[in-house]
């Protein structure tokens, strides 16, 4: 029997801290507000907003590398790559190919996701599929974000642009038939498009005729339009709702239950949300792994980073049963369930 196991994980995040205070600077805002709300006191940036050269597909590369070393590959082993972001390089080609060219990877194939917060759990699933079919052996599975160039830093947009982060986090996923290695046990992924408009960015998609605008009426075109857009409290309601959800399900199938997890790593979205879920299930401190006071809401990147977090610091060990959870924009939202 083919099992899907994590051989290998690893993360990168740009060095340039932005604390509180720092985005205090740029809008009314303070420490305690941010922190009230979110439970985030610093997140990264790329140093310059505008560079071309600290890219989302880059981050990816740093965090692969890393990855790579730890499970004693190459990148002539991966045989595939799965690739979820909502910040690519370009609005296309995707991310996917940008990667494959940097690591120097035969020309395999590249896919990418775009489910947002839900990003990294999609690509997860997918990629334990072609797993468990025999269709690849090695796949890396990435999720990486460069929020900080797409950000409205002003008064109008300080709801969004507090939250977000930089970063990026890679797995390698491989098949194996040892009966003593780790596996993917199960997986949901559910979305509810009618809620699109609730957490969103409009600009570039074709809905709006932006083209025309743009080049007729600029001045005319706000940056509710330009920047990412989110009714925070109906999102909050609704992720409470599917967290448990969401969770129950996977555990359930696998035929497990709350009490049999050693770790559980949410989506980084609010810290709110995921102590919610911890007194809802009762979970004690050391079953939930929480990193988003440091990163703030790196979206597809923030499993993954959370992930080798937790067991680089020694959180997950090998056989420990994890379950990763996460909710986001689309409405979207899912779970993955493993033994390490």
């Amino acid at each position: 029997m083919i099992k899907s196991t994590i051989k290998g994980i690893g993360f990168y995040v740009p060095d340039n801290v932005v604390t509180n205070d720092d985005l205090a600077k740029l809008m009314t805002t303070n420490d305690e507000w941010i922190t009230e709300r979110t439970g985030i006191k610093e997140r990264r940036h790329r140093k310059n907003r505008n560079d071309s050269q600290e890219t989302t597909a880059y981050l990816a590369f740093k965090a692969s590398e890393k990855a790579l070393e730890k499970a004693g590959l190459t990148a002539k082993d991966i045989d595939y790559i799965v690739f979820a972001t909502l910040s690519p390089d370009y609005y296309f080609p995707g991310c996917g190919v940008l990667l494959q060219d940097m690591l120097g990877c035969d020309t395999i194939g590249a896919l990418d996701v775009r489910n947002q917060c839900s990003g990294f759990v999609y690509a997860m699933s997918v990629a334990n599929a072609f797993i468990k079919t025999g269709a690849y052996k090695n796949i890396l599975v990435v999720g990486a974000e460069v929020h900080s160039f797409g950000l409205d830093f002003s008064d109008e947009g300080r709801g969004v642009s507090v939250i977000f982060g930089d970063g990026a986090g890679a797995v390698i996923l491989s098949a194996t038939e040892d009966e003593n290695a780790g596996d993917i046990l199960a997986f949901n992924m559910h979305s509810e498009g009618k809620f699109a408009d609730e957490l969103c960015t409009q600009f570039p998609g074709s809905k709006y005729g932006w083209s025309d605008r743009m080049r007729k009426e600029p001045e005319n075109v706000t940056n509710k339009e330009v920047y990412p857009i989110m009714n925070g409290n109906f999102v909050f309601k609704n992720a409470v709702t599917r967290f448990p959800e969401t969770m129950l399900e996977a555990l359930d199938k696998a035929g497990k239950t709350i009490e049999d997890l050693d770790m559980f790593i949410p989506h980084q979205a609010n810290l709110r949300i995921a102590q919610f879920v911890q007194q809802k299930f009762g979970l004690p401190d050391d079953k939930i792994y929480n990193n988003i006071q440091k990163y703030g809401n790196t979206t597809a990147a923030s499993i993954p980073i959370a992930l080798s977090e937790a067991i680089e610091g020694g959180k997950i060990k090998r056989g420990d049963l994890v379950l990763l959870s996460a909710f986001g924009s689309g409405f979207t939202w899912g779970s993955v369930l493993f033994e390490y």
